[in-house]
């Protein structure tokens, strides 16, 4: 019986690749990242040619113009981001494995094959062009983590539409503010959705948007729920029965070449005040981008070497966040991708954090994917991973939407340490929506530090800056980066003058891009985010982001969430007050206070002891799960509830009344 060879690494499989075709040899992954932001030409020409990238017409430059923003990538370069997914069918259902596999709360389990997707895509997108879909126009999905919102999407680009999605639990208004924006020509949307075990009607949400937008000429409905009430939504055509097409044009249709830049989708900033951004990004960008970070960085797929065939990856996430994008941009390169559709947490009433778990090793996930949040969740739960057996598959788990604390990460070790899995490595990335990538990200060449993230990534010209606008090592400052990026965003849409792109990027330091995030480099190149800038908290001469302070605090197990707010006023000291949610049952008195300031003051240094702690039923956040540090600050230092936060962006508006009539009371006493 053979032996199955070692995996190799799919950025080692590039160095060697560079050292072949190019001669070029490094010393040192900093000698290969320092070369690719020194030479941008030759890095993403590189990364065209080691991914087999296809273009009709050659392209005249690499970076034809270099500005930020505005910079210019592979000007004469045709692409489709379809084209490049479905080039991998018939080799990928050749050796034996499927496009998706799709698991919802209720345990219904699907699969779809390369073949079945090619020809899925092909008959929605002919039906798409039947009612005049054109390059160039908007389609609108609200839909779920479902496998066609895929297919859809797919099916849009593949015509040079435009794609924008929201997630069904969003509620009318906070669609409307993305959706009207863009004035799209077909809704496609869902009759409703389960989550924690609970079915939610989206009907009278539909007949809202269908009414109140009036550029939408179809409507294709999706019966997700199903049963009597899908025909409710009045659809001027099904998914299901549009996709059962099967005939010649099917099977010769083909994805139209577009432009490098060709819009790909818009989507949409956390919209805390103010409409959201709509962020209008590219094709070609977005390709070259999302195989250099999945396969490179996160050693995901199946590019350059047959033994990766049969990749199965998962990231959890809702349609709604740009980890949705990421995990569908698997497919690049001919991975499984692996969707769930439901609280990872089970019924909310019996909160079950091994749900997902349990679903990674029923599928056989090889790489797993969360918010950083989950983690630490099924830590405190106490989760027993070792009862899962089918988790010995994993090989590799990856974090982001906030800092992973070293807790979290050494209790998740020892978990798999227990199935036989010591070692275990970890893809911890930081990034953002508005380039549809990330910054900071994973090597498995290099050495894993718990608590911090190994890498920044290749192509990714990052430095920490003090506030002289000096590059810092081993010092916290302002997250920038200097060289473009193809992903940044092509403009954001009816933006006149570039304006609100400028202002949200570039107004701090004019030509380099400002993320908002406070980063700490160390020497050996190792990154650490200490959470994002505009929530600093600055005590005493003392800077720092709040990810430290509330490793600190949610460390003690009555602590469920916590939120910190510095508050600087004019002619006064600074007031910092501390909102913990604890356990049911648990009271915040003198003791626990004392091991809260404790804990702060032996992690961190007594000058963060908050000047308050208080009680709270929950923690303001974001659809995305953001907690709403800078809009609870502005409402603490006086602005009015309206200005400060959009309450539709919100995934728990409620708990906002308790925090309006904090800041009535402290402006009563400091009157």
């Amino acid at each position: 019986m053979s032996s199955v060879p070692p995996r190799i690494p799919q950025i080692r499989l590039y160095q060697e690749w560079l050292r072949q075709r190019h001669g070029r040899s490094f010393d040192s992954y900093d000698e290969l990242w320092r070369w690719s932001v020194d030479n941008l030409d030759g890095f993403w020409q590189s990364i065209w040619d080691a991914f087999g990238l296809e273009s009709p017409t050659p392209h005249r430059a690499v970076l034809g113009k270099a500005g930020m923003p505005g910079a210019e990538w592979f000007p004469g370069a045709q692409v489709n981001y379809a084209r490049q997914v479905l080039r991998h069918a018939d080799a990928a259902h050749a050796a034996g494995f499927p496009a998706l596999v799709s698991r919802n709360e209720q345990g219904l389990h699907r699969e779809l094959s390369w073949p079945d997707l090619r020809r899925q895509v092909a008959a929605v997108a002919l039906h798409l062009k039947e009612q005049g879909l054109q390059p160039g126009d908007r389609v609108a999905a609200y839909l779920p983590n479902v496998p066609e919102a895929i297919v859809a999407f797919l099916a849009v680009v593949s015509l040079g539409g435009i794609w924008s999605i929201c997630a069904p639990d969003m509620g009318t208004n906070a669609v409307l503010d993305r959706f009207r924006q863009i004035e799209p020509k077909v809704l496609i949307a869902c009759d409703g959705v389960s989550y924690g075990h609970k079915a939610y009607d989206r009907i009278e949400v539909v007949a809202q948007l269908r009414k109140q937008l009036p550029t939408v000429k179809h409507l294709v409905g999706l019966r997700n729920l199903g049963g009597e009430p899908a025909s409710a939504l009045q659809a001027d055509a099904w998914f299901h029965e549009i996709a059962t097409r099967d005939d010649a044009q099917t099977a010769s249709f083909e994805p139209l070449w577009v432009p490098f830049d060709h819009p790909i989708w818009i989507v949409y900033s956390s919209g805390t005040t103010g409409l959201p951004k709509p962020i209008v990004h590219g094709h070609g960008g977005i390709l070259l981008v999302m195989l250099a970070h999945l396969v490179l960085h996160s050693d995901i797929g199946c590019s350059y070497h047959p033994n990766t065939w049969g990749e199965r990856f998962h990231w959890y996430s809702s349609t709604g966040w740009v980890m949705w994008n990421a995990q569908m941009a698997g497919l690049l390169n001919g991975t499984t991708c692996c969707l769930y559709d439901g609280n990872p947490a089970g019924a909310k009433e019996a909160p079950d954090w091994s749900t997902l778990w349990r679903f990674a090793a029923d599928l056989g996930v090889t790489f797993f994917g969360a918010g950083a949040a989950f983690f630490a969740n099924c830590m405190k739960a106490g989760v027993d991973l070792a009862a899962m057996p089918g988790l010995r598959a994993v090989r590799a788990l990856g974090t982001t939407g906030s800092p992973l604390s070293e807790d979290v990460q050494r209790w998740t070790n020892a978990q798999f340490q227990k199935l036989g899995k010591p070692g275990m490595w970890w893809s911890n990335i930081s990034g953002g929506t508005d380039f549809a990538g990330a910054f900071i990200g994973g090597n498995r060449e290099l050495q894993l530090v718990p608590g911090e993230m190994q890498c920044r990534l290749l192509g990714c010209s990052v430095e920490a800056w003090d506030e002289q606008g000096r590059s810092v090592i081993d010092e916290v400052g302002e997250l920038v980066c200097t060289k473009p990026i193809p992903s940044m965003p092509l403009y954001f849409w009816n933006d006149e003058g570039n304006k609100r792109y400028l202002s949200s990027y570039f107004d701090t330091y004019p030509g380099v891009w400002r993320h908002g995030d406070w980063l700490k480099i160390n020497s050996r190149g190792g990154c650490i985010i200490y959470g994002r800038s505009d929530a600093t908290i600055n005590r005493h001469g003392l800077r720092m982001g709040t990810s430290e302070l509330y490793s600190a605090v949610e460390a003690l197990p009555e602590v469920l969430d916590s939120m910190v707010v510095d508050l600087e006023y004019l002619g006064r000291e600074s007031w910092m007050p501390l909102f913990v949610v604890l356990r049911p049952g648990v009271q915040l008195d003198e003791g626990l206070r004392r091991r809260l300031n404790d804990a702060i003051r032996t992690a961190l240094s007594p000058r963060f002891i908050p000047d308050q702690i208080y009680q709270v039923a929950e923690i303001p956040r974001t659809l995305t799960g953001k907690k709403q540090e800078l809009p609870v600050k502005k409402l603490l230092l006086g602005q009015p509830l309206e200005k400060v936060v959009n309450i539709d962006a919100m995934a728990n508006p409620g708990c906002l009344e308790w925090y309006v009539q904090l800041a009535k009371d402290r402006a009563r006493a400091n009157a």
